[in-house]
């Protein structure tokens, strides 16, 4: 579920009305509909499936619900599926898959660090994104048959189970989490994603980066134009936010390319020629 169906909104999200607004409209759209201020942290940790986002409170129980969906997610799910014989060579990829979030994957790189082949690597993890647990989100090129080729970067769709898989038990705890950032990013990237599906569209997302380690998180390829935005998880905006953003605006045809901030802050405003979003305003 997404963060607005978890609060009883009976609509994917803000996204038809804030791409169809004129940049100078946004934040008068956003007003409109402004909610109390709020902590991401207790939403990313229960994360979205329905048990645990809304009827466990008791941050032991969801413990319990997760440490059980994992056990019948490989013990059953997986089995329908395909046949995984080696269930601890699985679960170690899962872990190491979260201790890549956010970052481009390298098969051989990561079967190393676990001890598997890379073809086992290649095949567990179409597995872990046929199942809608994981996303490889592509590369943006001009020419169209290089994000096919590029390397993607991993997510996971559910924030709740990440944050399981990777220990964290209370949001207290997120807050000073060496990963924090990337599952700030992560979660961002999820929602997006539940409200082009829950539209029923296929999702034109990507990230960039180029051969000198300049990047931005996410492109949104809308036909006609691109919508360059940065995730990041502090709550006090600075100037390093919009570093990439700036060069990007540089990059050939994009000098007029709408851009934004998305950020852990509960604040909207424009700066630096940027949309600077909450993550409460971002779907």
């Amino acid at each position: 579920m997404t963060r607005r169906e978890q609060r009883g909104e009976g609509r994917a999200g803000r996204w038809d009305d804030l791409l169809a607004a004129r940049n100078e409209d946004w934040l008068d759209l956003l007003a409109a509909s402004s909610s109390e201020p709020e902590d991401w942290r207790p939403l990313a940790r229960r994360g979205g499936f329905p048990p645990p986002a809304l009827h466990l409170a008791d941050a032991r129980q969801r413990g319990i619900w997760f440490d059980a969906y994992v056990q019948t997610y490989i013990e059953r799910d997986l089995q329908n599926l395909a046949s995984i014989s080696a269930l601890p060579d699985f679960r170690r990829l899962i872990r190491a898959a979260c201790l890549r979030l956010g970052q481009l994957v390298n098969q051989t790189e990561l079967g190393r660090d676990v001890g598997l082949p890379q073809p086992t690597v290649h095949r567990w993890l179409n597995l872990l994104e046929t199942s809608y647990l994981l996303v490889r989100l592509p590369a943006y090129a001009v020419n169209r048959t290089k994000r096919l080729v590029k390397s993607p970067k991993l997510y996971f769709l559910d924030s709740g189970l990440l944050c399981f898989l990777l220990r964290i038990r209370s949001p207290e705890e997120l807050r000073f989490h060496g990963a924090r950032g990337a599952i700030f990013e992560s979660w961002v990237v999820s929602e997006l994603l539940k409200n082009y599906y829950n539209r029923g569209e296929s999702p034109n997302v990507y990230f960039w980066c180029d051969s000198n380690g300049r990047e931005v998180d996410l492109v949104l390829d809308l036909g006609g134009r691109c919508i360059a935005v940065e995730i990041k998880s502090g709550e006090t905006v600075v100037d390093d936010f919009f570093k990439s953003l700036r060069y990007w605006r540089h990059l050939p045809g994009q000098a007029d390319s709408p851009t934004a901030v998305v950020y852990g802050g509960n604040t909207s405003f424009v700066r630096d020629g940027a949309d600077v979003r909450s993550w409460r305003h971002w779907g």
